[in-house]
Protein backbone atom coordinates (compact mmCIF):
# COMPACT_ATOMS: atom_id res chain seq x y z
CA UNK A 1 0.00 0.00 0.00
CA UNK A 2 1.18 3.56 -0.96
CA UNK A 3 2.37 5.54 1.75
CA UNK A 4 0.79 8.90 2.37
CA UNK A 5 1.71 11.71 4.49
CA UNK A 6 -0.54 12.89 7.48
CA UNK A 7 -3.56 15.19 6.21
CA UNK A 8 -2.76 18.61 6.76
CA UNK A 9 -4.68 22.12 5.16
CA UNK A 10 -2.29 24.75 5.58
CA UNK A 11 -3.63 27.45 7.45
CA UNK A 12 -4.99 30.56 5.96
CA UNK A 13 -1.22 32.71 7.52
CA UNK A 14 0.61 29.88 5.75
CA UNK A 15 -1.25 30.34 2.99
CA UNK A 16 -0.72 34.57 2.61
CA UNK A 17 3.09 33.98 3.30
CA UNK A 18 3.65 31.70 0.21
CA UNK A 19 5.59 33.47 -2.59
CA UNK A 20 4.28 34.69 -5.81
CA UNK A 21 4.24 32.07 -8.36
CA UNK A 22 4.87 35.01 -11.14
CA UNK A 23 1.24 34.56 -12.68
CA UNK A 24 -2.26 36.52 -12.10
CA UNK A 25 -5.69 35.19 -11.84
CA UNK A 26 -9.39 36.11 -11.82
CA UNK A 27 -12.33 34.72 -10.48
CA UNK A 28 -16.23 34.63 -11.67
CA UNK A 29 -18.69 33.28 -9.63
CA UNK A 30 -16.22 32.97 -6.73
CA UNK A 31 -18.58 31.93 -3.96
CA UNK A 32 -17.07 31.97 -0.01
CA UNK A 33 -13.71 31.53 -2.08
CA UNK A 34 -12.49 28.20 -2.25
CA UNK A 35 -11.51 28.17 -5.68
CA UNK A 36 -9.40 31.44 -5.04
CA UNK A 37 -7.62 30.01 -1.82
CA UNK A 38 -6.73 27.07 -4.39
CA UNK A 39 -4.88 29.52 -6.58
CA UNK A 40 -2.97 31.02 -3.84
CA UNK A 41 -2.11 27.44 -2.52
CA UNK A 42 -0.40 27.07 -5.77
CA UNK A 43 0.99 30.82 -5.48
CA UNK A 44 -1.33 32.70 -8.02
CA UNK A 45 -1.81 36.04 -7.42
CA UNK A 46 -5.82 36.83 -7.15
CA UNK A 47 -6.49 39.98 -8.80
CA UNK A 48 -9.84 40.43 -9.08
CA UNK A 49 -13.22 38.31 -8.40
CA UNK A 50 -16.95 38.57 -8.72
CA UNK A 51 -19.78 37.29 -6.84
CA UNK A 52 -23.64 38.35 -6.61
CA UNK A 53 -25.10 36.58 -3.55
CA UNK A 54 -24.38 38.78 -0.45
CA UNK A 55 -23.69 36.05 2.56
CA UNK A 56 -20.70 34.84 -0.28
CA UNK A 57 -19.64 38.10 -0.49
CA UNK A 58 -19.36 38.80 3.47
CA UNK A 59 -16.92 35.18 3.51
CA UNK A 60 -14.90 36.01 0.76
CA UNK A 61 -14.26 39.45 1.83
CA UNK A 62 -13.16 37.89 5.33
CA UNK A 63 -10.61 35.64 3.58
CA UNK A 64 -9.47 37.69 0.92
CA UNK A 65 -6.32 38.80 -0.17
CA UNK A 66 -5.63 42.63 0.60
CA UNK A 67 -4.89 43.09 -3.50
CA UNK A 68 -8.06 41.09 -4.63
CA UNK A 69 -10.85 43.41 -6.03
CA UNK A 70 -14.36 41.92 -5.27
CA UNK A 71 -16.98 42.94 -8.05
CA UNK A 72 -20.69 42.19 -6.59
CA UNK A 73 -23.08 42.89 -9.53
CA UNK A 74 -24.46 40.62 -11.45
CA UNK A 75 -22.23 39.28 -13.77
CA UNK A 76 -24.14 39.96 -16.64
CA UNK A 77 -23.54 43.58 -15.97
CA UNK A 78 -19.70 42.92 -15.82
CA UNK A 79 -17.92 43.64 -19.46
CA UNK A 80 -14.24 42.39 -19.95
CA UNK A 81 -12.95 45.41 -19.90
CA UNK A 82 -14.33 46.11 -16.03
CA UNK A 83 -12.03 43.20 -15.37
CA UNK A 84 -9.23 44.43 -17.30
CA UNK A 85 -8.86 48.22 -16.14
CA UNK A 86 -9.49 46.64 -11.88
CA UNK A 87 -6.22 44.73 -12.82
CA UNK A 88 -4.77 47.12 -14.53
CA UNK A 89 -4.14 44.70 -17.34
CA UNK A 90 -4.65 45.02 -21.12
CA UNK A 91 -6.36 42.34 -23.24
CA UNK A 92 -4.62 38.71 -23.47
CA UNK A 93 -3.09 39.59 -20.28
CA UNK A 94 -4.71 37.84 -17.66
CA UNK A 95 -2.71 34.50 -17.26
CA UNK A 96 -5.68 32.83 -15.70
CA UNK A 97 -9.59 33.38 -15.73
CA UNK A 98 -11.15 31.13 -13.50
CA UNK A 99 -15.15 30.18 -13.25
CA UNK A 100 -17.58 27.87 -11.31
CA UNK A 101 -20.93 29.16 -13.15
CA UNK A 102 -23.84 27.74 -10.51
CA UNK A 103 -24.49 24.51 -11.47
CA UNK A 104 -28.30 23.74 -9.50
CA UNK A 105 -29.80 23.53 -13.31
CA UNK A 106 -27.77 20.70 -14.16
CA UNK A 107 -27.47 18.62 -11.06
CA UNK A 108 -28.75 14.97 -11.37
CA UNK A 109 -30.20 15.42 -7.65
CA UNK A 110 -32.75 18.16 -8.77
CA UNK A 111 -35.06 18.55 -11.04
CA UNK A 112 -32.95 19.49 -14.11
CA UNK A 113 -34.75 20.62 -17.12
CA UNK A 114 -37.80 21.84 -15.44
CA UNK A 115 -36.14 24.59 -13.79
CA UNK A 116 -33.76 25.29 -17.26
CA UNK A 117 -34.90 29.18 -18.70
CA UNK A 118 -36.86 29.96 -15.46
CA UNK A 119 -35.69 32.40 -12.22
CA UNK A 120 -35.87 31.10 -8.90
CA UNK A 121 -34.43 30.23 -5.56
CA UNK A 122 -30.70 29.77 -5.62
CA UNK A 123 -29.43 30.42 -2.49
CA UNK A 124 -30.62 33.73 -0.65
CA UNK A 125 -31.15 35.41 -3.75
CA UNK A 126 -33.10 34.52 -7.23
CA UNK A 127 -31.91 34.58 -10.55
CA UNK A 128 -31.77 32.27 -13.49
CA UNK A 129 -28.49 29.87 -13.36
CA UNK A 130 -28.76 27.44 -16.58
CA UNK A 131 -27.59 30.63 -18.97
CA UNK A 132 -24.33 32.15 -16.50
CA UNK A 133 -22.05 29.38 -18.72
CA UNK A 134 -22.67 31.77 -21.05
CA UNK A 135 -21.71 34.99 -19.37
CA UNK A 136 -18.57 33.42 -18.46
CA UNK A 137 -17.58 32.63 -22.04
CA UNK A 138 -18.46 36.14 -23.35
CA UNK A 139 -16.10 37.00 -20.65
CA UNK A 140 -13.38 34.76 -21.90
CA UNK A 141 -13.74 36.05 -25.29
CA UNK A 142 -13.62 39.60 -24.16
CA UNK A 143 -10.54 39.31 -22.05
CA UNK A 144 -8.76 36.62 -24.19
CA UNK A 145 -6.90 35.63 -20.99
CA UNK A 146 -4.00 32.91 -21.55
CA UNK A 147 -5.36 30.30 -19.68
CA UNK A 148 -9.10 29.31 -18.28
CA UNK A 149 -10.61 26.79 -15.72
CA UNK A 150 -14.07 26.66 -15.33
CA UNK A 151 -15.74 24.40 -13.33
CA UNK A 152 -19.70 22.76 -12.97
CA UNK A 153 -21.13 19.68 -12.12
CA UNK A 154 -20.78 16.03 -13.56
CA UNK A 155 -24.15 15.80 -14.10
CA UNK A 156 -23.60 18.36 -17.13
CA UNK A 157 -22.67 16.02 -19.22
CA UNK A 158 -25.49 12.86 -18.75
CA UNK A 159 -28.48 12.93 -20.18
CA UNK A 160 -30.35 16.02 -21.52
CA UNK A 161 -27.70 18.21 -20.11
CA UNK A 162 -25.54 16.97 -22.77
CA UNK A 163 -26.85 19.79 -25.04
CA UNK A 164 -26.11 22.52 -22.99
CA UNK A 165 -22.26 21.05 -22.71
CA UNK A 166 -21.82 20.73 -26.47
CA UNK A 167 -23.22 24.09 -26.84
CA UNK A 168 -20.93 25.29 -23.90
CA UNK A 169 -17.93 23.64 -25.11
CA UNK A 170 -18.47 25.18 -28.43
CA UNK A 171 -18.67 28.44 -27.11
CA UNK A 172 -15.46 28.38 -25.11
CA UNK A 173 -13.55 27.05 -27.96
CA UNK A 174 -15.10 29.38 -30.87
CA UNK A 175 -13.00 32.57 -29.65
CA UNK A 176 -10.02 30.61 -29.82
CA UNK A 177 -9.21 28.35 -27.63
CA UNK A 178 -7.97 24.79 -26.97
CA UNK A 179 -9.77 23.23 -24.71
CA UNK A 180 -9.86 19.57 -22.45
CA UNK A 181 -12.82 18.68 -20.00
CA UNK A 182 -12.69 15.88 -17.42
CA UNK A 183 -14.28 14.93 -14.44
CA UNK A 184 -12.10 14.79 -11.67
CA UNK A 185 -12.93 13.63 -8.19
CA UNK A 186 -11.54 15.83 -5.16
CA UNK A 187 -11.13 12.54 -2.92
CA UNK A 188 -8.22 11.53 -5.31
CA UNK A 189 -6.61 15.23 -5.40
CA UNK A 190 -5.76 15.46 -1.14
CA UNK A 191 -9.50 16.06 0.15
CA UNK A 192 -11.22 13.29 2.08
CA UNK A 193 -14.51 13.46 0.21
CA UNK A 194 -15.87 11.73 -2.68
CA UNK A 195 -16.84 14.74 -5.01
CA UNK A 196 -16.82 14.63 -8.63
CA UNK A 197 -16.52 17.71 -10.69
CA UNK A 198 -16.27 18.91 -14.21
CA UNK A 199 -13.09 20.47 -14.84
CA UNK A 200 -12.92 22.38 -18.34
CA UNK A 201 -9.37 24.05 -19.05
CA UNK A 202 -8.23 26.15 -21.62
CA UNK A 203 -5.28 27.49 -23.60
CA UNK A 204 -5.29 30.14 -26.00
CA UNK A 205 -4.79 28.81 -29.87
CA UNK A 206 -1.77 31.17 -30.45
CA UNK A 207 0.39 29.77 -27.18
CA UNK A 208 0.85 26.27 -29.30
CA UNK A 209 0.38 24.42 -26.07
CA UNK A 210 -1.76 21.86 -25.20
CA UNK A 211 -4.56 22.21 -21.89
CA UNK A 212 -3.62 19.57 -19.31
CA UNK A 213 -5.49 18.32 -15.95
CA UNK A 214 -4.02 16.98 -13.12
CA UNK A 215 -2.66 13.67 -12.35
CA UNK A 216 -5.04 11.52 -9.65
CA UNK A 217 -2.68 10.76 -6.46
CA UNK A 218 -1.84 7.10 -5.53
CA UNK A 219 -3.95 7.28 -2.30
CA UNK A 220 -6.88 8.92 -0.77
CA UNK A 221 -7.58 10.02 2.83
CA UNK A 222 -10.62 8.77 4.74
CA UNK A 223 -12.73 10.32 7.33
CA UNK A 224 -10.39 8.56 9.98
CA UNK A 225 -7.22 10.30 8.83
CA UNK A 226 -9.46 13.82 9.02
CA UNK A 227 -11.00 13.33 12.31
CA UNK A 228 -9.74 10.47 14.38
CA UNK A 229 -11.38 12.14 17.52
CA UNK A 230 -15.22 11.72 16.47
CA UNK A 231 -14.98 8.09 16.43
CA UNK A 232 -14.81 5.17 18.95
CA UNK A 233 -12.21 2.83 18.41
CA UNK A 234 -12.76 -0.02 16.19
CA UNK A 235 -15.88 1.91 14.73
CA UNK A 236 -15.43 0.84 10.98
CA UNK A 237 -19.74 2.61 10.36
CA UNK A 238 -19.34 5.76 11.83
CA UNK A 239 -19.39 8.37 9.53
CA UNK A 240 -21.99 8.93 6.44
CA UNK A 241 -25.49 9.15 4.96
CA UNK A 242 -28.19 6.27 4.73
CA UNK A 243 -25.72 4.22 2.54
CA UNK A 244 -23.74 4.14 5.93
CA UNK A 245 -20.10 4.60 4.37
CA UNK A 246 -17.48 3.40 6.66
CA UNK A 247 -14.87 5.77 8.32
CA UNK A 248 -12.43 4.05 6.51
CA UNK A 249 -13.12 5.96 3.09
CA UNK A 250 -13.45 9.14 1.89
CA UNK A 251 -17.04 11.06 2.80
CA UNK A 252 -19.60 11.31 0.54
CA UNK A 253 -20.30 14.21 -1.09
CA UNK A 254 -20.78 17.33 1.27
CA UNK A 255 -24.08 18.70 0.27
CA UNK A 256 -25.46 22.64 0.65
CA UNK A 257 -26.83 21.64 4.28
CA UNK A 258 -27.67 19.05 6.49
CA UNK A 259 -31.12 17.31 6.84
CA UNK A 260 -32.86 18.15 10.40
CA UNK A 261 -34.84 14.73 9.66
CA UNK A 262 -34.21 11.50 11.82
CA UNK A 263 -34.19 8.70 8.88
CA UNK A 264 -32.55 9.29 5.95
CA UNK A 265 -29.12 10.87 7.50
CA UNK A 266 -27.21 12.60 4.57
CA UNK A 267 -23.56 13.11 4.34
CA UNK A 268 -22.54 15.82 7.43
CA UNK A 269 -23.60 13.62 10.13
CA UNK A 270 -22.22 11.72 12.77
CA UNK A 271 -23.48 7.59 13.30
CA UNK A 272 -21.83 7.70 17.07
CA UNK A 273 -22.40 8.96 20.38
CA UNK A 274 -22.31 12.56 20.10
CA UNK A 275 -18.86 14.35 21.77
CA UNK A 276 -20.44 17.96 20.67
CA UNK A 277 -23.83 18.96 21.16
CA UNK A 278 -23.59 22.23 20.04
CA UNK A 279 -21.34 23.98 17.39
CA UNK A 280 -18.53 26.00 19.23
CA UNK A 281 -18.49 28.69 16.53
CA UNK A 282 -22.29 29.68 16.17
CA UNK A 283 -23.91 27.53 19.85
CA UNK A 284 -26.18 25.59 16.79
CA UNK A 285 -27.94 22.59 18.54
CA UNK A 286 -26.26 20.08 16.76
CA UNK A 287 -28.36 16.47 18.10
CA UNK A 288 -30.91 14.86 15.61
CA UNK A 289 -34.37 14.94 17.37
CA UNK A 290 -34.71 11.62 18.29
CA UNK A 291 -32.26 9.73 17.65
CA UNK A 292 -29.23 9.90 20.83
CA UNK A 293 -26.28 8.18 18.22
CA UNK A 294 -26.69 10.86 15.19
CA UNK A 295 -25.02 14.42 15.50
CA UNK A 296 -24.35 16.82 12.56
CA UNK A 297 -20.85 17.94 12.21
CA UNK A 298 -19.14 21.04 13.47
CA UNK A 299 -17.90 23.53 11.37
CA UNK A 300 -14.25 22.76 11.77
CA UNK A 301 -15.28 18.88 10.80
CA UNK A 302 -16.88 20.19 7.97
CA UNK A 303 -13.74 22.75 7.06
CA UNK A 304 -11.24 19.36 7.39
CA UNK A 305 -13.56 17.25 5.65
CA UNK A 306 -14.01 19.59 2.43
CA UNK A 307 -10.34 20.84 2.26
CA UNK A 308 -10.62 23.95 4.20
CA UNK A 309 -8.12 25.79 6.32
CA UNK A 310 -8.93 25.29 10.17
CA UNK A 311 -8.40 29.04 10.21
CA UNK A 312 -10.63 30.18 7.10
CA UNK A 313 -13.55 32.91 8.48
CA UNK A 314 -16.84 31.66 7.69
CA UNK A 315 -20.06 34.56 8.59
CA UNK A 316 -23.66 33.95 9.01
CA UNK A 317 -25.78 31.41 10.74
CA UNK A 318 -24.90 27.70 10.79
CA UNK A 319 -26.62 26.97 8.01
CA UNK A 320 -25.32 29.96 5.65
CA UNK A 321 -21.84 29.09 7.19
CA UNK A 322 -22.52 25.22 5.75
CA UNK A 323 -24.13 26.39 2.38
CA UNK A 324 -20.92 28.41 1.79
CA UNK A 325 -18.59 25.12 2.50
CA UNK A 326 -20.85 22.93 0.46
CA UNK A 327 -21.41 25.11 -3.03
CA UNK A 328 -17.28 25.97 -3.09
CA UNK A 329 -14.99 24.06 -4.60
CA UNK A 330 -12.91 22.13 -1.92
CA UNK A 331 -9.25 24.69 -1.95
CA UNK A 332 -6.66 21.24 -1.76
CA UNK A 333 -8.89 20.24 -4.92
CA UNK A 334 -8.21 23.01 -6.73
CA UNK A 335 -4.69 23.93 -5.74
CA UNK A 336 -3.92 20.10 -7.53
CA UNK A 337 -5.99 22.06 -10.41
CA UNK A 338 -3.96 25.44 -10.14
CA UNK A 339 -0.27 23.78 -9.66
CA UNK A 340 -0.82 21.60 -13.13
CA UNK A 341 -1.66 25.06 -15.04
CA UNK A 342 1.20 27.02 -13.59
CA UNK A 343 3.64 24.09 -13.96
CA UNK A 344 2.49 22.10 -17.03
CA UNK A 345 1.38 25.16 -19.38
CA UNK A 346 2.61 28.67 -17.62
CA UNK A 347 6.06 28.10 -16.62
CA UNK A 348 6.79 26.44 -20.11
CA UNK A 349 5.58 29.55 -22.53
CA UNK A 350 7.42 31.74 -19.74
CA UNK A 351 10.87 30.02 -20.34
CA UNK A 352 10.11 29.68 -23.94
CA UNK A 353 9.54 33.52 -23.98
CA UNK A 354 13.05 34.30 -22.16
CA UNK A 355 15.16 32.23 -24.77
Amino acid sequence: MTDKPPYRVPSMEEIRALPWNGFNAVSTFSGCGGSSLGYRMAGFRMLWASEFVPAAQETYRANAAPHTVLDTRDIREVKGRDILDACGLGVGEIDLFDGSPPCASFSTAGKREAGWGQVKKYSDTEQRTDDLFYEYARLIEETQPRTFVAENVAGLVKGSAKGYFKEILARLRAPGYRVSVRVLDASWLGVPQSRNRLIFVGVREDLGTDPAHPTPLLYRYTVRDTLPGILAQGDNGGFGGGSFRSADHPSPTILTGPSNGNKDYPPGHVIAEPSVVHDPETGQALSIKGSRRVRKLTLAELRAISGFPEDFILTGTYAQRWERIGRAVPPVMMSHIAATVRDRILVPLREAETI
